[in-house]
């Protein structure tokens, strides 16, 4: 009876082992195929896999990767099991590992998580947003489950990691579907694989269920979507510069494989090459987003720290890293004091903490530049530019300000060439910051594309009616391409004029004058033959409760702390306050209704149509009164201006030409 017992129990264990190793398959020589078995480290694999002992080859190949020291992850690495063993790794994350378990996935963060099945539907597309399925692909939960894994040691997040990635690798192998091949194999998927599977590998490469069948079919499968990004590049932007990136990191943190060198090479040929097509020599990405400017520059910077890593920092020349850092100073210059960015084209909010981060990381590479120390530190070390008001005038933005503290008054324009994908059809719009408030902000993106429905909601956010400009018969400005007429600093006079050719047959001239650096006078003309509804848009800060002053044509807020925006047309002919429709979205799918108002008048001829508008920060809660007066000489068809605004009664005399 106890060698039945016994018996049986081995029997049982051996079902045990049996149905765990079920996906196991044979190894054979060409489970080898991708690995270069002369790489230094590897002799023992190579010895053994000489010999046909392939699956002893495997196990070496297996031990190696779980002591390999030489490479270094940024993140997670062999070794460090202590950092995360028993402790938090935030409720995010951890949320994020757990659903996964359930797969419950959460593929774009501006939605919530959808089911997506016990038997894993990858082609599930519960919103219509391309986004959602996009981005599914990119498996970004993973991670977190590995995460889990070292915090807890709990099996089940490595049992479940390796189902998933064999599931997915079986359910999207290349070329089953056109269909899913194209939200699947899509480029910049393919290359956020490839930057977040080596972290996902080095957190779980020393569970026990990470036999070495699974390293080499892991090993293989990641080749293959590696080999995949040369042969298909995207033609441009940032999607092609993370896809070289991620390509180049590939090559850094995998040289093992057969290919690394020339993943490697062609990733830094990319972005040696898209630097200088990419990034205006004034330090601007040409995609005109904030939020993607400070992107590019963490793509261009994570790039040449890998390449350091492998010993090829000497392929990318000393301009690249000259470029990074006047990127990185131009962002800093189009920053607000609260760190902020201007939401232009397809961006949105980011907290001072998260962007404070990104300013330690940029000055640890340059630690001599004083501008970037003092954002670094929050203004504790390093210094202020020596200049205040500031011209982009490659990528048309314009930054006026009277100081750098949360007292600053600081408007930030675009009026630039035309833009890659993330621009919008906004030329002229602006952003007013003052005294820690952002009165103006642009009106951001919302959502990206998808189905019909999906494009509607984007297409409202683009509209040019939406921005601090312009517009004709409330239509998008057809043609964004600015030239500078003039850029003129001084003590009590900062000047910009340019020219846009918004629509067929009519040109728009905006004149920006910041006046003893605390108000702005905007002169806005319509030039040329075209006939139709003009309308000056300014929309507002959601919770500013805004006054509706229609007899004396002016706009103010009423925020209770005193720190206030009278906006106020100057016409003497018959101009209509009209109040308007408007939206802002700090974040992806989210928005929120604010106020909005035009100034409108029509244009019947080929006669120049002219705005003037004042924007007057003041202390208090009662607006101040504001009148102008045209002086001897002053032209303002001809760009003579020779005005007297008063303001509560005190007079200032405004002489310039534009």
């Amino acid at each position: 009876m106890k060698n039945l017992k016994t018996t049986t129990l081995f029997s049982f264990l051996l079902l045990i082992v049996f149905l765990s190793n079920a996906q196991e398959k044979p190894i054979t020589k060409t489970s080898f195929n991708n690995i270069n078995l002369s790489y230094p480290g590897l002799e023992k694999v190579n010895t053994l896999f000489t010999a046909a002992k392939y699956n002893e080859a495997a196990n070496e190949l297996l031990n190696y990767y779980r002591n390999r020291k030489n490479i270094k992850h940024p993140d997670f690495n062999t070794g460090d099991e202590a950092r995360f063993r028993g402790k938090d790794i935030g409720k995010a994350n951890q949320l994020k590992a757990d659903n996964a378990l359930l797969h419950q996935f959460q593929p774009q963060k501006g939605y919530g998580y959808y089911d997506y099945g016990k038997d894993i539907n990858w082609e599930f597309w519960p919103v219509k947003d391309n986004e959602v399925r996009w981005q599914l692909h990119r498996v970004t939960w993973w991670q977190p489950m590995g995460m889990a894994y070292r915090s807890s040691g709990d099996e089940k997040y490595a049992k479940e990691w390796i189902f998933q990635f064999r599931d997915w690798a079986k359910k999207n192998a290349l070329g089953l579907s056109k269909e899913n091949d194209r939200y699947a194999w899509r480029p910049l998927e393919v290359s956020s694989r490839l930057e977040n599977l080596p972290g996902t590998f080095n957190l779980f490469v020393n569970s026990p269920n990470f036999t070495p069948d699974f390293l080499l079919d892991f090993l293989n499968c990641y080749a293959q979507q590696a080999d995949y990004i040369p042969k298909n590049y995207s033609a441009e932007g940032n999607h092609l510069l993370f896809e070289a990136e991620h390509l180049l990191g590939a090559g850094a943190f995998f040289p093992e494989l057969k290919s690394a060198d020339d993943w490697r090479k062609s990733g830094i040929e990319v972005l040696n090459r898209e630097i200088i097509k990419q990034v205006y020599a004034d330090g601007i990405q040409w995609e005109l987003s904030p939020a993607y400017q400070v992107a590019t520059i963490d793509i261009f910077l994570r790039a040449y720290q890998s390449a350091k890593l492998s010993g090829l920092a000497s392929e990318f020349p000393e301009s690249y890293i000259k470029t990074i850092e006047n990127m990185v100073v131009a962002t800093a210059n189009s920053s607000f004091p609260d760190y902020r960015t201007p939401m232009f084209g397809d961006s949105w909010i980011v907290e001072k903490q998260v962007r404070i981060k990104r300013f330690q990381n940029w000055s640890k590479t340059f630690p001599d530049n004083q501008l970037i120390k003092y954002f670094a530190t929050d203004g504790k070390q390093g210094n202020i530019a020596d200049y205040l008001s500031n011209a982009s005038k490659n990528s048309g933005f314009y930054t006026f300000r009277n100081g750098w503290d949360q007292k600053a008054t600081v408007m930030l324009l675009k009026a630039s060439p035309p833009g890659k994908f993330h621009a919008q059809p906004d030329n002229g719009t602006f952003e007013l910051w003052v005294k820690g408030r952002n009165f103006t902000p642009d009106a951001g993106a919302y959502v990206y594309s998808g189905d019909a429905a999906i494009n509607q909601m984007r297409e409202w956010y683009r509209q040019t009616k939406l921005h601090s400009t312009l517009t004709l018969d409330n239509k998008n400005m057809v043609i964004t391409d600015a030239k500078l007429n003039k850029w003129q600093t001084g003590k009590d006079l900062d000047i910009l004029t340019y020219t846009n050719p918004s629509y067929d047959g009519l040109n728009h001239q905006r004149s920006v004058l910041f006046i003893n650096q605390k108000y702005f006078l905007i002169i806005d003309k319509a030039i040329g033959n075209a006939t139709g509804q003009l309308g000056v848009h300014f929309p507002l800060i959601e919770d500013s409760k805004p006054v509706f002053d229609q007899k004396e044509k002016r706009v103010y807020t009423t925020f209770a702390d005193g720190n206030n925006l009278l906006i106020q047309s100057l016409n003497t002919d018959n101009i209509k306050l009209i109040e308007e429709e408007s939206k802002v979205s700090y974040q992806y799918m989210k928005e929120l209704n604010r106020p909005a108002f035009a100034f409108e008048k029509p244009k019947s001829n080929n006669q120049t149509q002219q705005f003037i508008s004042i924007l007057y920060p003041y202390e208090g809660t009662i607006a101040p009164k504001i009148s102008i007066k045209e002086n001897s000489g002053n032209d303002f068809e001809k760009g003579n201006i020779n005005l007297t605004l008063t303001i509560d009664g005190q007079k200032t005399k405004v002489k310039t030409n534009l």
